[in-house]
């Protein structure tokens, strides 16, 4: 039996949203989860916490009338129990069948494809440029993007094709026109939403630094390079280029207050340096990214704050909610910020993780060499993201 071709169990089970279930885990509460998804598919990427109990029991295993004695076992029946699977039709029928044996059990709606469309906006309450700073932040893959705005005007940094919508509808409730929609490099995790925002009016904007990575839409967007400035309202962006985890990698500095590092640097890990030419040539990247970490990111002023295109487990919010941290702090707790650059190579070089699923199928998305409906490209995307170096190595004591 297909996983989305389950019959509608015969006892009544309860859907709770993916939104539900994020507002409870953040809450601390304890949460028990069963996901019936492929061991494969769970150990590549499921949902986690603190609080998180998770339990892996594929859905073929309750198939029959006869549930095997040794499978229920490993499921408790103490406490409520969530099921979810990759769409929400197996986790359903699976929820059923517990249900009917006298489980306390619901399950989450539209599985984890309904968590990986949980994205969030969160002040960056730290910022003190001109203008209001927001994090969106997408905590199935660990995305992050910026929205930016002051003065009836708007920017984005780094959006999401699968938000596009989002986007559109955030400047509209705020009153305020979405002027520039910027990426930071050609993205290896996700598809970007650069260029459908073109299609919307916004001014798009890329690094002229990845155009020969072979982009093929540089007629349909601005390039912008190291230096440029674009104006939101009373503040200002300006384009920092900082390659190292790509050859284009630009960051942004939002109104000398906050520095957009993409995968440059993150709050708990630096980039990884293969995406672009494999394994030939990432030393040559990592010292590429050594330098602009050294002479354009840690020569701001201690106070600037950094704010990623990524989190990962390993990544502690700031008290406002917000992953990010001022480069003072940074350069306190991460070893790898205070390396002479050859014990920095071998460091992050040393152990990197898988790259990220579809990597290849993403970035010739991104580069508009190849073409994917909406539903592909979301799919393409589904997972962790990969892009940090092991932040386990990196981190400080």
């Amino acid at each position: 039996m297909n996983a989305d071709e389950f019959p509608t169990p015969d006892v009544a089970v309860e859907a709770i949203a993916p939104e539900t279930l994020k507002g409870r885990i953040d809450a601390g509460e304890d949460v028990t989860l069963l996901d019936a998804r492929m061991q494969s598919e769970y150990e590549e990427w499921h949902v986690d916490g603190e609080a998180v109990t998770s339990i892996n029991v594929p859905y073929f295993e309750f198939l029959e009338d006869d549930i095997d004695d040794e499978v229920l076992e490993r499921i408790p029946n103490d406490r409520e129990i969530i099921v979810l699977c990759a769409k929400g039709g197996a986790s359903e029928y699976v929820a059923g069948k517990l249900a009917e044996r006298g489980y306390d059990v619901q399950h989450l709606e539209d599985g984890m494809n309904g968590w990986a469309r949980i994205y969030e906006a969160v002040e960056v309450t730290a910022y003190d440029g001109a203008g209001t700073l927001l994090q969106y932040q997408r905590p199935s893959s660990g995305c992050l993007g910026y929205f930016l705005y002051d003065d009836g005007e708007a920017a984005v940094i780094d959006p999401l094709r699968a938000f596009i919508d989002r986007y559109l509808a955030d400047a509209a409730d705020l009153g305020v026109d979405l002027k520039y929609a910027l990426d930071t490099h050609v993205h290896a995790d996700h598809i970007s939403g650069v260029r459908d925002l073109a299609e919307e009016g916004v001014e798009g904007v890329i690094p002229v630094a990845a155009v020969d990575r072979g982009v093929t839409y540089t007629a349909d967007v601005t390039t912008t390079a190291d230096g440029d400035t674009f104006a939101v309202g009373d503040a200002t962006i300006e384009a920092v280029y900082t390659p190292g985890h790509t050859t284009g990698m630009t960051s942004y500095l939002v109104d000398e207050s906050l520095l957009a590092t993409g995968d440059g640097l993150f709050v708990e890990s630096v980039a990884r340096p293969d995406l672009e030419e494999g394994d030939d040539g990432a030393p040559e990247a990592a010292r590429m990214l050594y330098e602009s970490l050294q002479e354009r990111v840690l020569t701001l002023p201690e106070d600037t704050l950094v704010g990623g295109a990524h989190f990962s487990d390993a990544a502690e919010p700031a008290d406002d909610g917000t992953y990010t941290a001022p480069i003072g702090d940074l350069v306190t707790e991460m070893d790898a910020l205070t390396m002479d650059e050859e014990a920095f190579v071998e460091l992050v070089l040393s152990d990197m993780p898988p790259r990220p699923a579809n990597y290849e199928d993403i970035i010739a998305t991104n580069l508009g060499q190849k073409a994917v409906d909406d539903e592909e490209a979301f799919t393409l995307e589904l997972g962790p993201n990969n892009c940090a170096a092991s932040q386990e190595s990196l981190a400080g004591d």
